[in-house]
């Protein structure tokens, strides 16, 4: 499983970015409504993915992981959405933006994986 211990990190690493970002937009930018979102959807993923890896079967595993892909592109989108509307500049944007988008580049190899893993068996 060490795959995953790249991800478990990977997430916990994003996680702590979307809190200390949540705490800029409401402290710097008094924005609470999508900052809210990103904070949950952001978090999510991790949780989603440590839920996977204690999963009670492969399509449980399969499941988990296809949940985190959703909150990660969820996040990507509320990034995104922050960013066009100019609470995040494109410095700001650039490196949580990137990350996410690494994490969705990694779940959608193990969903893809784990999906064929289950057909195969």
């Amino acid at each position: 499983m060490k795959p995953n211990n790249i991800v478990v990190a990977k997430s916990k690493s994003f996680a702590l970015k979307c809190i200390k970002l949540y705490q800029f937009l409401c402290n710097e930018k008094y924005e609470y409504i999508i900052s809210k979102q990103l904070l949950r959807s952001g978090t999510s993923i991790g949780a989603n993915i440590k839920e996977a890896i204690r999963g009670q079967s492969k399509a449980d595993f399969k499941s988990k992981m296809n949940i985190a892909l959703k909150e990660a592109s969820e996040t990507e989108y509320w990034i995104e959405i922050l960013n066009e509307s100019n609470y995040l500049t494109e410095p700001e944007t650039e490196s949580i933006l990137n990350d996410c988008r690494e994490l969705i580049k990694i779940l959608t190899s193990i969903v893809k994986t784990s999906t064929s893993t289950i057909h195969n068996a």
